[in-house]
């Protein structure tokens, strides 16, 4: 099947499975679960594009299995702390019902369409990986394979860190500043990012690869300046004040390194 309409497919695709969970969210007035169907969604493509793509088996399916296997751990993880917190709604959404209050659902049901079309085209490198039909395993694809296993490790770390830190009712209030997160404010962003950089390192050795660099500089323009780091960071200081003032003095923000004393 032809790479663009192999994409319409995913599209479709997704548009159906957003829509279907934006009536989800409206029964349970909680629209933080579009975070987690966005986390799952990935799998779901990376698997369509294996079956329906054209490229040598083992990495097709190599490749789809280490996408499904990030996809799983995150939209599960996720699936946790969304509804750990329902009824209570993540702060995004509230502030949405507050700019959209004149139309709300409509705008929210665009935004969820919006995750959709933003899930496809994070997913080109998967397109491009799953569609290279050398038929052995480089050099390149080692490195890949390292690096996810890497980051997949750095992230599963880092949240649960992050997790046993929050479970201690002696540190409510407080700032965590133990393991990965005392020489990163944000290591879980940071290994997310290598993630989707070892994804592209799959794709660029195809027709067009370099177009697979797209997906992990936009993840790091997401993270760095929209939806991430800024937007925890207003939270953060909201809740912890001064002391997570120090900690933005004191540790790297996202790629960890030693922190000033």
């Amino acid at each position: 099947m032809h790479p663009l309409l192999l994409a319409a497919v995913a599209l479709a695709a997704c548009c159906a499975v957003f829509a279907a969970f934006f009536r989800v969210a409206r029964r349970l007035d909680n629209y933080g679960v579009v975070d987690i169907v966005w986390s799952y969604a990935f799998g779901l493509v990376a698997l369509l594009y294996a079956v329906l793509a054209t490229g040598w088996a083992p990495r097709r399916w190599l490749v789809a299995a280490l996408i499904t296997a990030w996809s799983l751990r995150l939209g599960t993880y996720l699936y946790h702390r969304v509804m750990g917190h329902h009824p209570e709604e993540d702060g995004r959404y509230k502030e949405m019902r507050t700019r959209w209050a004149a139309n709300f659902a409509w705008e929210m049901f665009k935004f969820y369409q919006l995750q959709a079309v933003s899930v496809v085209i994070l997913s080109a490198p998967f397109l491009l990986a799953l569609g290279r039909p050398e038929n052995a395993f480089t050099p390149l694809d080692q490195a890949a394979l390292a690096l996810f296993v890497l980051s997949l490790l750095g992230e599963t770390l880092a949240d649960a860190q992050l997790a046993a830190f929050k479970r201690n009712p002696a540190n409510k209030g407080k700032v965590c500043d133990r393991g990965l997160w005392s020489v990163s404010r944000h290591p879980n962003y940071f290994f997310v990012w290598l993630t989707w950089v070892s994804f592209a390192l799959f794709a660029l050795p195809a027709t067009w690869g370099w177009l697979g660099l797209i997906a992990p500089a936009a993840i790091l323009y997401l993270l760095l300046f929209v939806t991430g780091i800024p937007l925890t960071e207003e939270q953060s200081i909201r809740s912890r004040g001064d002391g997570y003032r120090a900690y933005q003095r004191r540790v790297s923000a996202f790629v960890p390194w030693f922190p000033k004393k």
